[in-house]
């Protein structure tokens, strides 16, 4: 397992560099100019020496690998620096800068990370706490009522878009109910218990937006696997033995049951976060979501050329993670 993790880390640098490149090159195609927005009286020549000195001036190519040695070396030295108070070397190193607010780039996306984390986060948890047990139960008692109820509710979730959702959620339950709150206050700090529960109450909605959506998509995976596994031999085997219902399906059906659906749950993180961008723009959550659509707006491209990489990067990352936790789930899954 260590030395299948090793070469897929390994291959992943080579397939990175070339969703770095695809991305580089895509947005370096679109017709922005950093100096586009400024005033018309402006001279041409003073234009000119701001696009110097971001760098536009430059060839393609230099421009590339200035961004990679920016991204990949001078950023994790600068992240080294924060956490352990070290200088290396000079300490002034070049970094990704964004045009609009001439501010690095990683530290902006640090600053609003923790609000996204926050809901996307319990949101998958919800999720999963939701799902798993409504496909267990679906496809244990196939055709109940509780089947045909659980399918067509995850057939609505399903269906129906987050933006649509978050919509129907801020006019029943902030508009009319008065329960939560429609803007989530990035700035709010729990000191009490009453701002705790504020917190827990302004988290809600955009929360439950985003864990219904991924829920209903995860129930349907594994009623699906469970169905398929419960009509396995060693099913019927292990209830020759005398073993109970309960760990028959719990220990025995479930376990190989959760092979697919850890896939879609790895591969579910990173649809998230682009789920996250339309919630937030909602329920007005100052998280990267809403820190890319700023980004779009403003053209600013070295913000979303950053992001949009982070987001491939955890497109390969939870990949990888699902292949290791096939073998622990399914010991017959042998990667040596």
């Amino acid at each position: 397992m260590f030395a299948f993790t090793i070469r897929r880390l390994l291959f992943a640098i080579p397939t990175l560099l070339a969703i770095s490149f695809i991305i580089f090159a895509i947005l370096d195609l679109a017709p922005s100019d950093p100096t586009g927005n400024l005033p018309l009286t402006i001279p041409p020549e003073v234009r000119a020496q701001i696009r110097s000195s971001l760098g536009l001036d430059e060839p393609f190519p230099i421009r590339y690998a200035l961004w990679l040695n920016q991204f990949f070396i001078n950023e994790p030295l600068n992240m080294i620096e924060g956490w352990t108070g070290w200088t290396i070397g000079d300490g002034e190193r070049l970094r990704v800068t964004s045009w609009a607010t001439r501010s690095p780039v990683v530290d902006l996306i640090v600053e609003r990370m923790p609000q996204t984390l926050w809901v996307v986060g319990m949101s998958q948890i919800i999720a999963i706490l939701i799902a798993v047990p409504i496909g267990v139960i679906s496809a244990y008692k196939q055709y109940s009522w509780f089947d045909q109820i659980g399918t067509f509710v995850s057939m609505l979730g399903f269906s129906i878009p987050t933006f649509f959702t978050g919509l129907v959620f801020i006019v029943l339950f902030s508009v009319h109910l008065k329960w939560f709150p429609s803007i989530y206050d990035t700035n709010h700090v729990i000191d009490s218990w009453s701002s705790f529960v504020f917190q827990i109450k302004q988290m809600i909605m955009p929360t439950m937006v985003l864990a219904l959506a991924t829920a209903a998509q995860l129930s349907r995976y594994m009623r699906a696997s469970m169905l398929d596994n419960l009509q396995q031999d060693y099913v019927r085997t292990a209830r020759a033995k005398g073993l109970s219902e309960r760990v028959v399906v719990t220990i025995h059906v479930l376990r190989n049951s959760m092979i697919p659906v850890v896939t879609v749950i790895a591969l579910n993180v990173p649809t998230i976060f682009g789920g996250a961008i339309i919630t937030e723009q909602i329920f007005r959550v100052n998280g990267i979501g809403q820190l890319l659509i700023i980004g779009i707006q403003g053209a600013d491209i070295p913000l979303v050329q950053t992001l949009t990489f982070i987001f491939a990067v955890l497109i390969v990352m939870f990949n990888l993670i699902a292949d290791v936790l096939y073998g622990i789930l399914d010991p017959r899954i042998r990667y040596e």
